[in-house]
């Protein structure tokens, strides 16, 4: 199916686009499965297997609690963020489901069940279960929440399968070359590809009205961030993006003597974002809520520290960075759990540094190179969140991976376009890297930082 880059930006809740986002789906899918074999009227029990990824970290992931979200009928992107947990203390207090927000049907603990063997195909399987009021099976499906929210079942997760195209794109393109190609003959921009392909499945007014809605997302959780004070659930970590804040503004001058002030800007806006995806806020899937500071952390810095941004940059950064990131979502994966870090900030990075890139005036072929320094300089980066939460290292992760964008932006800026190192060929290699990592190391809490900072989180299950 073609993709479009607003299946790879979307507007949900955190703390994970793999472990809330995608498994809320699963749960919303499930039950129009259901209604599809006349099934839901017959179910009076759910039961829930998480598997892999999902079961070792899903605790500090929020992942039973988006399941129960999902069950209920709620989506990441429309759900009232302030009213999740009333939800959740009535499921618990009541051990009723609202199921699909249509009937009530028992729950209790024990129909979630965490259960650390993978599922073929991916890391972070999740098998539904539906039973009549006598116990029976009515139906049992499978899903994969593969990175970034995107889910796929049992018939379309496995890789060698052809992607099945319900539309066709003016200017289609698999891999950096290609794209690359196109640009040169057609004498386009990447964010103009990126246009005229959108124009199949949008107007332009539609097209820029969403790329607003994206970006105003973006600026509207940095702005919650940097005013949200207060201790991340679990590891009893402080918020520093207000801090950070207030100390900037309290020595406005310091960037006279310190040019490099701008940097702890950066950080900041980086920080605010992931500090309110470890809340559970409302954040973007850029490409993953793990990543989710990087885009708007250099957003932002081209908004206030480039003289000539405007509304335009904006849309054309995104859209190149969506060009970016979906070169990555076919070729290799955007999922913590199936390559590591480098599949999330490293691919953030990647296409910050591009998008960047472009609005600065880049060609084509710079805009390339600096997508490829991005990843180059995140490959191996292993995924190891400690006490299976989104903060340490992932927050401060993001504020280095923005910074690191910037700067690749800057180095391709430098140059002629023309690098040893093709972006296609670090993104096989990406792939190659995710493959031999050690599966303790992709998201499981199981080594790096999680396994030598051994601390005990005390976060209830639903």
């Amino acid at each position: 199916m073609a993709l479009s880059i607003f299946d790879l930006f979307t507007i949900g809740i955190g703390p994970s686009s793999s472990h809330t986002v995608g498994p809320m789906r699963a749960a919303a899918q499930f039950i129009a499965r259901l209604h599809s074999l006349n099934l839901f009227e017959l179910t009076e029990r759910v039961k829930v297997d998480l598997h892999g990824s999902l079961a070792l970290t899903g605790i500090g992931h929020g992942t039973d609690k988006a399941i129960l979200l999902g069950l209920e009928g709620h989506k990441p992107d429309t759900i009232d963020i302030e009213s999740v947990d009333a939800i959740l203390a009535r499921i618990k207090d009541e051990k009723q489901l609202k199921f699909g927000n249509t009937k009530s049907i028992p729950f209790a603990k024990e129909h979630i069940n965490f259960d650390h063997i993978e599922l073929p195909h991916h890391p972070n399987g999740m098998r539904f279960t539906a039973l009549n009021a006598a116990g029976q099976t009515l139906d049992t499906t499978v899903y994969y929440s593969v990175g970034g929210g995107f889910i796929a079942g049992e018939a379309t997760i496995a890789r060698n399968a052809p992607p099945l195209s319900d539309v066709t794109l003016p200017y289609d393109f698999h891999s950096g070359d290609e794209l690359l190609d196109i640009c040169q003959k057609q004498g386009m921009s990447i964010s103009d590809i990126v246009r005229a392909n959108e124009l199949v499945f949008n107007d332009s007014a539609t097209i820029a009205a969403n790329l607003d809605e994206i970006w105003d997302a973006m600026a509207s959780c940095v702005t919650r961030g940097c005013k949200s004070s207060g201790i991340l659930p679990g590891l009893g970590i402080k918020r520093r993006a207000p801090i950070i804040l207030a100390g900037l503004h309290a020595k406005p001058e310091a960037s006279l003597s310190d040019p490099l002030t701008v940097l702890d800007w950066v950080s900041l806006y980086a920080l605010a974002v992931n500090e309110e995806n470890a809340m559970g806020g409302r954040v973007v899937t850029a490409p993953t809520n793990g990543a989710a500071g990087i885009l708007p952390a250099v957003l932002h810095y081209y908004v206030r520290f480039v003289p000539t941004a405007n509304k335009e940059g904006i849309r054309r950064f995104l859209m190149t960075a969506g060009a970016i990131g979906l070169l990555y979502k076919r070729n290799a994966s955007i999922s913590g759990a199936e390559v590591g870090c480098q599949g999330e900030v490293g691919v953030a990075c990647s296409m910050a540094a591009g998008a960047l890139t472009e609005v600065l005036g880049g060609t084509v072929e710079q805009v390339e190179n600096a997508a490829e320094i991005g990843m180059e300089h995140n490959l191996g980066l292993t995924c190891d969140p400690v006490g299976g939460l989104v903060q340490v290292p992932c927050i401060e992760r993001n504020a280095m991976g923005a910074v690191k964008a910037i700067h690749a932006s800057r180095l391709a800026l430098k140059g002629d376009g023309k690098h040893f190192v093709s972006l296609d060929k670090v993104i096989e290699t990406m792939r190659e890297t995710g493959k031999d990592m050690q599966y303790k190391y992709k998201e499981t809490a199981l080594g790096g930082l999680a396994s030598s900072l051994k601390i005990a989180v005390n976060l209830p299950e639903c």
